[in-house]
């Protein structure tokens, strides 16, 4: 490969990348942007790991629709397997095959290739990621939530970006798609999976970066509510609670006052809509408490 000249491009690349992310509807700074850039080049899946509500998954679907891309997202949980990740043969319609031919003089090697050829495939989102006649972006969401057994599956998809069916042989991409997989850190991932991928850690959003995110999805968003809003979410953050309250409901926070024909935010309307924000009874009622009590500290005017 000819190096030259290609880290006088990363910049203005980075830039674009920023700038496309942000018309789709998300705000990076230039670590994120750079990851994008490199995983892009570099054809090298992304593992983003970070506390659950900080947009992790939001990165995937902004990236996917920056670059008009189809998003095939895995929803992982606890005992998920291959026959709902990556594959499956349709043993009904393979049965159905077999007794319409049941009388016919047909050689059994014969119908075996035909009840095990893709006609009779069921693609799962892995598989249908690599076998798309189009590029794809593929979102493994909360990897953490799999086992180990699990993990190992992926690696052949993540490294060779191709998949190993028994029956049929080994399937290629036909476009290497660009891989996310985020993480809430519940468990520490095997190091095979994370050497095959670039790494991103994301936290939750400074109060300025938390102000900007508001403005973004709420246009036109009143001014008090943009400054205070950040302010007291990031304070109630720092409070030691079940659930910490993510971006998302920091939006949805936003707009239900809006919806309620609020331009600022007080103590007694932070009180009467505290649910929009926090879902655990045990956290709401200790953060009632604390506003109650510190209203100095969450409502003072912002600078």
């Amino acid at each position: 490969m000819n190096w030259k000249g290609i880290g006088k491009s990363m910049n203005s690349n980075v830039a674009e990348i920023k700038e496309g992310m942000y018309q789709a509807g998300y705000i990076c700074d230039d670590k994120t942007a750079t990851v994008l850039f490199l995983a892009k080049a570099m054809q090298k899946p992304v593992l983003i790991e970070g506390p659950a509500g900080v947009g992790k998954t939001a990165i995937a679907q902004a990236f996917a629709a920056m670059s008009s891309l189809p998003l095939i997202r895995l929803q992982c949980y606890e005992g998920i397997d291959e026959s709902k990740a990556l594959y499956e043969w349709n043993y009904k319609r393979q049965l159905l095959h077999i007794q319409a031919i049941a009388n016919q003089q047909i050689d059994l090697e014969h119908v075996e290739e035909e009840i095990f050829s893709d006609s009779f495939l069921l693609s799962r989102p892995l598989l249908k990621s690599i076998t798309s006649a189009t590029p794809t972006v593929l979102l493994v969401d909360e990897i953490d939530k799999v086992d180990f057994e699990f993990e190992a599956m992926l690696l052949e998809l993540l490294s060779d970006f191709q998949v190993t069916i028994p029956e049929l042989g080994t399937v290629k991409a036909h476009h290497i798609p660009h891989v996310f997989l985020t993480s809430n850190a519940s468990r520490e991932l095997s190091e095979a999976l994370k050497r095959r991928c670039l790494y991103l850690y994301l936290d939750f959003p400074s109060i300025e970066r938390e102000e900007q995110i508001l403005r973004l999805k709420i246009p036109g968003i009143p001014e008090q509510l943009a400054q205070k809003i950040p302010l007291i979410v990031h304070r109630i953050r720092g409070v030691e609670l079940k659930k910490a309250p993510s971006i998302a409901e920091s939006i949805d926070w936003a707009a239900s006052l809006i919806w309620m024909g609020k331009e600022d935010l007080d103590v007694d309307t932070a009180l009467q809509t505290l649910n929009i924000l926090i879902k655990h009874h045990d956290d709401i009622q200790k953060l009632e408490s604390i506003l109650r009590h510190r209203q100095d500290l969450y409502f003072i005017a912002p600078n």
